[in-house]
C-alpha cells in the first residue's frame, strides 16, 4: 500500500526517482510502472536483496513495467552520505525514513542535494500524536535498535526541510485504518503477532491492501485527517 501520492509528487515516465529507506520496495515497483528509473537505496542489505530479485522479475515479467519503460535498481547505502552527484534525480521518496536517523538534518540536506532544481520530493513519517501514544503505552516500540528516534510535530519537520533549501507545495495523512492496530500491537505486545485480536485486525488490513474495497478504503479516507498514521509532505527545489 502506497503511502505516497504519485501524482502529486508529479512522477512521469523517464523521472529520474530515488526511493530511500525502500525496504520491500513499495514504492520503488509503482514509480516502475509509470516509467520512472528508480533507484532504491536502504540500509538493510537483507531488504536490498529482496528488492532487487524483485525488480528483476519485473524488468521480465511485469508487462505495464515493459510498456511504461520503466527500470530498477536497488543498492544498500547509507541516507547521510548518500552516493550520487548533485541533482541526480527529478523526483526523491524518503518513506518512514527520517525518524530513524539521528542525524536527520543531514540526511535532509542529503535528499535536498541530489534532487535537482524544479525537482520535487515526497517525506513521509508518523503522525506526532499516534506516534507518541504508541510511545506511551509501549517502550518496546521504539526502544530497539534501529527503532524511532524521534517524533516529528509537522511544523517543526517543515522547518526542518526548509532550511535544506525545499519548499513546501501540499500535505496529507495515510493510513488511518493502522493506527488503531499499532495501539492493539502496543497494548498485547509489539512481537505478539499471535494475539487473536491483532491476527484478526492483520486480516482486516491485508483484506484492504489486496481487495481494495469500498467497505475499507472508504473510511480510510474519511477517517485520514483524524487518525491518519503517516504524514506526507510534498516539496519542491525551487530553481530550473
Amino acid at each position: 500500500m502506497l503511502t505516497v501520492d504519485y501524482d502529486r509528487l508529479q512522477v512521469g515516465a523517464g523521472d529520474r526517482l530515488l526511493d530511500l529507506g525502500c525496504g520491500g520496495g513499495r514504492h520503488a515497483f509503482e514509480a516502475m510502472r509509470r516509467g520512472a528509473a528508480v533507484v532504491a537505496v536502504d540500509a538493510d542489505a537483507a531488504e536490498i536483496k529482496d528488492a532487487a530479485a524483485l525488480m528483476e522479475a519485473m524488468h521480465g515479467e511485469d508487462q505495464v513495467v515493459a510498456a511504461s519503460g520503466g527500470t530498477g535498481t536497488a543498492l544498500v547505502g547509507d541516507a547521510v552520505t548518500l552516493p550520487f552527484p548533485d541533482g541526480a534525480f527529478d523526483r526523491v521518496i524518503g518513506a518512514e525514513v527520517l525518524e530513524h536517523i539521528t542525524a536527520d538534518r543531514i540526511a535532509i540536506g542529503e535528499l535536498a542535494r541530489v534532487l535537482r532544481p524544479g525537482g520535487t520530493m515526497a517525506v513521509t513519517v508518523p503522525r506526532w500524536y499516534p506516534e507518541l501514544i504508541c510511545w506511551a503505552i509501549s517502550d518496546e516500540y521504539h526502544g530497539v535498535p534501529g527503532g524511532h528516534v524521534r517524533i516529528y510535530r509537522r511544523k517543526a519537520l517543515v522547518n526542518r526541510l526548509e532550511d535544506a533549501g525545499l519548499r513546501p507545495y501540499d500535505h496529507h495523512h495515510a493510513h488511518a485504518l493502522h493506527t488503531p492496530y499499532w495501539w492493539l500491537k502496543c497494548m498485547v505486545g509489539v512481537q505478539d503477532d499471535r494475539h487473536p485480536l491483532v491476527r484478526a485486525y492483520h486480516r482486516l488490513l491485508v483484506w484492504d491492501i489486496t481487495a481494495a474495497t469500498p467497505f475499507t478504503r472508504i473510511p480510510d479516507r474519511l477517517l485520514n485527517p483524524l487518525l491518519g498514521k503517516s504524514l506526507v509532505i510534498y516539496l519542491e527545489k525551487p530553481g530550473s
